[in-house]
């Protein structure tokens, strides 16, 4: 491709919508443009770099046996009722765009499609004897992101690629499972990236297990937590660790004492001179549920340690039975208006007890009328702690489970692992910490949508039995712009050879020379018969503004028909580190063949 036919504009500027360097690079180098907030259009250059994203997808996930099938965006109603998550997608986590069409039929476009292929499973395998099967596409999804940001990192329409399995037992899922872990790393080893998988939260998807592919970026929205042996990695979402050991209780009798002014763990333990181990902090959570049911929560912490709200939130998705409801739709810390809609009378706040009275609660029909205790591990193991008492100004020292206070009926594990933290699988590991960007997920599903949708095959015995199955995704469009995040200098992208849209850019110095046109020409055709993927700059422009653009967009290689031409030589200059030599022309080719084949090797 000639730049002087192609859709290419830069920018010296970065765009002020940009936040991060990827973001910036992307919009200024002309790979993308935005047409609204979270939605852009490809340009010619980015369409090439997501083509070569996906067919490095496609042939790994075709090495599996997996089959590459096409599914509707536009998806019913019914099948995400079925399967219960149309109220978690529509209300609870809200990103589904939802909408009614001319017949008042509800529909989406579809996020994540796995109702959709549980569907045609459901109508078309029968017998033990289809399975296992893995089906997969590449496909436009839309999310309602409330908000969009950093490009296409997140955005509200992207490309994905989401696969799905089907298995007559787990052992044959986690064989695929094992398959698509293997995968994915070939997938993101041959996209240049480095990466980490690590343990994850399954979230809405669900399942019994799920791991993500996390490149390693300053910028990532996602923190994950490591140790130095490699034996352990984990999104802080789903991290475990050991807390540091609690101090002894200096407190040996229990009472009540004035503690003015200490609604924070840190003024109350300066106060009472005591580690914040010491302290059982008491912190308000109010849920509801898709039933309309809400309930105050109160969760009982060691006072050093943090509630992390993802796995309160799979604690309370686990009883929502007890109050009727299925699907957990909000979880917040309740401010002063949501308060005082179902507080009987204003709450201590700073000063709660674990023995908060259910009285604060005025009865309404749709408020539980009774407090959900949770007491998490590192809290049940304190004595002779240190409290609130449930009223202002006081708290209580040396209390005890199953004395002074009632024994916890719902012990949970809900404490943030974090950085310095000691390693379960070896004390002697600490976890240590790191950015990146989740560019792929995979999902142990098990039964939990074929039992919900109906989904089932006919065993050797003649049996109905519900499907196992398993979910693999990839973000090809984040994947794209990861690697720019991850592969970027001050003067513009550095594209990995095997996703960069093209290896070589030939540059014309001067336009007005006939040598130097003629030998770029040749180069330019010789190198793109050959199979290297070649631009040539022969715009009429500065020598100078050409270099800046070539840098700018990332290409690889840069071949330059300038001054040494006369020698019977031109410089070729590698943009990963810049490195110039001046190469004989016949040369070229066979140079740059070779070091595609040792980049991608």
């Amino acid at each position: 491709m000639r730049l002087s036919q192609m859709l290419f504009v830069t920018l010296r500027e970065d765009p002020a919508e940009a936040e991060i360097p990827s973001h910036k690079l992307l919009l200024r180098a002309g790979y993308i443009r935005r047409i609204a907030s979270g939605v852009y259009g490809y340009l010619p250059l980015m369409w090439r770099v997501l083509q070569k994203v996906s067919q490095i997808v496609r042939e790994e996930m075709n090495a599996t046996g997996a089959q590459e099938v096409l599914l509707p965006a536009l998806q019913p109603s019914e099948l995400w009722k079925e399967s219960g998550r149309w109220d978690t997608y529509t209300q609870a986590e809200g990103i589904m765009f939802a909408f009614t069409d001319r017949q008042k039929r509800e529909v989406s476009l579809g996020p994540t499609h796995e109702e959709v292929i549980t569907a045609i499973a459901r109508d078309m395998i029968r017998s033990y004897r289809q399975l296992p099967v893995h089906l997969y596409q590449i496909q436009t999804k839309f999310r309602d992101e409330i908000r969009p940001r950093f490009g296409l990192m997140r955005g509200r329409e992207f490309i994905m690629k989401d696969g799905y399995s089907f298995h007559t037992n787990e052992e044959s899922l986690k064989q695929t499972y094992a398959d698509m872990d293997q995968a994915y790393r070939n997938m993101f080893r041959r996209c240049g990236l480095e990466f980490r998988p690590v343990e994850a939260d399954s979230g809405a998807i669900g399942g019994s297990g799920s791991q993500e592919f996390m490149v390693l970026a300053d910028a990532g929205e996602d923190e994950i937590l490591f140790t130095e042996d490699g034996k352990y990695s984990a999104n802080t979402e789903k991290a475990v660790s050991r807390p540091m050991e609690a101090e002894p209780s200096s407190f040996t009798q229990f009472e009540i004492l004035e503690t003015p002014n200490t609604p924070t763990i840190e003024t109350l333990a300066n106060f009472l001179k005591c580690s914040p181990t010491q302290i059982v902090k008491n912190v308000l959570y109010q849920a509801v549920y898709d039933n309309g049911m809400t309930v105050l929560v109160l969760v009982s912490i060691r006072g050093d340690q943090d509630v992390n709200e993802v796995k309160l939130t799979n604690e309370l998705v686990k009883v929502g039975d007890r109050f009727g409801g299925k699907t957990l739709l909000a979880l917040t810390v309740p401010d002063a208006d949501a308060q005082q809609k179902w507080a009987a009378k204003p709450l201590p706040l700073g000063y709660i007890s674990p023995a908060l009275e259910d009285e604060y609660i005025a009865a309404t029909k749709s408020v539980h009328p009774k407090f959900l205790r949770m007491v998490d591990q590192t809290a049940v193991e304190l004595t002779h702690f240190v409290t609130g008492s449930n009223q202002s100004g006081y708290h209580t020292v040396g209390g005890n489970w199953g004395k002074e206070f009632a024994k916890p009926d719902l012990v949970v594990d809900v404490r943030k692992a974090r950085p310095g933290n000691r390693a379960v699988h070896d004390p002697s590991q600490t976890l240590q910490s790191a950015r990146g960007i989740e560019v792929g997920h995979i999902f142990q599903l098990g039964t939990k949508y074929s039992k919900a949708m109906g989904a089932t095959y006919t065993n050797e015995q003649g049996e109905e039995k519900p499907f196992v199955m398993g979910c693999y995704g990839v973000g090809v469009s984040r994947l794209a712009q990861a690697a720019v995040e991850q592969n970027h200098d001050r003067d513009g992208i550095i594209w990995p050879v095997a996703i960069a849209p093209y290896h070589a850019i030939v540059v014309i110095p001067n336009i007005s020379d006939a040598d130097q046109i003629a030998a770029a020409e040749k180069l330019y055709a010789d190198l793109n018969a050959a199979g290297v993927e070649t631009l040539l700059d022969d715009r009429d422009e500065r020598a100078g503004v050409k270099f800046k653009d070539a840098e700018l967009v990332g290409i690889p290689y840069r071949v330059v028909t300038g001054r040494s031409l006369k020698d019977g030589k031109v410089e070729v200059v590698q943009r990963a580190t810049k490195d110039s030599q001046e190469i004989p022309v016949d040369e070229v080719v066979s140079t740059l063949k070779q070091w595609i084949a040792d980049a991608t090797s």
